[in-house]
């Protein structure tokens, strides 16, 4: 068994050796930074260093007891779980629609042009998204707030208000992401044989009957695994855009396990550096039932979509 496997990879040595920077780049920065995991049990110490740090108490889940009791827990959870849920909800139906939109399309300049522009805030900076939102959304000088003040109406402060925070993230979110999601629709659809939207021409059905029963049951395997893929992600929001959207005003219902995570970890207090000593056990702890969560809802939708529909990931 050991000489085949030696003479496997003597006989593709070459393929071996074209993936293997990519399989080096996972054990360097992906496989083995996971032992740092243990930090989230100890009294991290950054001078005595991980393995030189002592335990910490409650055998070793102090930190985890001292988030779950911790008043802002919750609250923690609860706007994380929210964000995502919106952002699902709403964002996740959106690339699909996009691509069965531009698939219609017949020409081809005209569509290439379309699709360019969709997926081109994708590449743009979060810090020049969120400048243009900002901007967008400003009391002064704000597209929005001039047209709301043309209107005869009060100017509305978006950002400090609570009540709009999560409207607002999910739609920027929307917006710049939404492009590239259908990028992945798009190359399923071009894999749908033309032959079955021929038989469905010459039978007489409409472009809305040749959508629902021919093109979206053969990309729903694809829809299923982006699905999963995203469900896997349920308790991870965009900790960039929110971290910069979001102000003291608007933690009630903006401050997430990430955010969170960053301002414990770091010492932050209330927005401010400077305000304690920094957490990195905690921010450890956190972190860690935060990818827990994730890949127990990654595990279970795989094996609904198994178990229901007979397609999954593995």
């Amino acid at each position: 068994m050991f000489a085949g496997f030696l003479y496997e990879i003597k006989k593709n040595r070459f393929m071996y050796m074209l993936v293997l920077p990519g399989i080096l780049s996972f054990l360097i920065f992906s496989y083995i930074p996971m032992g740092g995991i243990i930090i989230a049990f100890k009294d991290y110490n950054i001078v005595r260093g991980i393995f030189g740090s002592p335990w910490a108490g409650q055998a070793g889940l102090e930190h985890f007891i001292d988030f779950f009791s911790s008043y802002d827990s919750f609250k923690i959870i609860r706007n994380t779980v929210l964000l995502n849920i919106y952002s699902l909800v709403f964002g996740f139906p959106i690339p699909i629609i996009f691509a069965l939109a531009l698939n219609e399309i017949h020409g081809r300049y005209y569509k290439r042009a379309i699709q360019t522009v969709s997926y081109l805030p994708y590449f743009v900076s979060t810090v020049i998204i969120v400048g243009i939102v900002m901007t967008v959304l400003s009391p002064e000088r704000g597209l929005i707030n001039i047209l709301i003040h043309n209107l005869g109406m009060e100017k509305v402060y978006f950002l400090i208000e609570p009540v709009y925070f999560r409207s607002i993230y999910v739609v920027t979110n929307i917006w710049r992401s939404f492009g590239w999601g259908a990028v992945i629709y798009i190359a399923a659809i071009a894999g749908v044989p033309p032959e079955l939207y021929e038989s469905a021409i010459v039978d007489g059905a409409t472009k809305m009957q040749r959508i629902f029963y021919i093109t979206i049951p053969c990309i729903r395997n694809t829809i299923i695994i982006t699905l999963i893929l995203s469900l896997g992600s349920i308790m991870s929001s965009n900790f960039e855009m929110v971290y910069l959207l979001y102000n003291p005003l608007t933690y009630d219902v903006a401050d997430n396990i990430a955010t969170y995570t960053y301002r414990r970890g770091m010492g932050i207090r209330s927005g401010a550096v400077g305000g304690g000593m920094p957490e990195y056990s905690f921010g450890a702890a956190v972190g860690m039932f935060n990818s827990t969560v994730n890949l127990l809802f990654i595990i279970a939708s795989n094996w609904l979509s198994r178990r229901f529909i007979g397609n999954s990931i593995y």
